[in-house]
């Protein structure tokens, strides 16, 4: 994903969250993909996908057990 992609990214999870302090992050050596934090807790990935013509996004993250408690 290029800057222009990821501001894009960007600014649609923090409207769409209601949420500033998200932050969407370029992966070393990763180019399909970028990470997600709010504030300086990684919270997630996001998977560019583009098959079959139609572009479209994955937001992967993962919620621990002792993270409910």
């Amino acid at each position: 994903m290029d800057k222009q992609e990821i501001s894009k990214l960007e600014v649609f999870l923090r409207r769409t969250f209601q949420n500033q302090a998200i932050q969407v992050r370029q992966r070393p050596r990763k180019e399909d993909s970028a990470e997600v934090y709010i504030g300086d807790e990684f919270i997630g990935v996001l998977f560019r996908d583009d098959e079959d013509d139609d572009l479209s996004y994955n937001f992967q993250m993962a919620i621990l057990d002792y993270d409910l408690e």
